[in-house]
């Protein structure tokens, strides 16, 4: 009988030990998600949107696109492979959204 809530009490150590394991591995991904270096979206977007001869609509969508992935590639066109997220956004027409 002994041996058995040895067992027990062992078996209940582990899972409060995993649940607790699990339980910071989740902090962690949260806390990275939200404590990452927000960039300047109005700056890059400005910029990015310099040469635009729609600029209002330009940084509606940059704006847009930057607060969804926290990135504007440099430059006033091209260079989305330096953003994947930035580059994969479409619009219901299967458009790219992002300048």
């Amino acid at each position: 009988m002994a041996i058995f809530r040895t067992t027990v009490l062992m078996l209940l150590i582990l899972v409060c030990l995993a649940t607790y394991e699990l339980h910071l591995h989740a902090a962690e991904g949260a806390e990275g998600s939200e404590g990452a270096v927000k960039i300047d979206c109005g700056g890059r977007c400005k910029g990015r949107c310099s040469k635009s001869s729609r600029p209002n609509l330009c940084l509606r969508a940059c704006n847009s696109c930057c607060s969804r992935c926290n990135c504007v590639p440099p430059g006033t066109h091209g260079n989305h492979h330096l953003c994947p997220c930035y580059a994969s956004i479409t619009t219901r027409g299967g458009r790219l959204k992002c300048p």
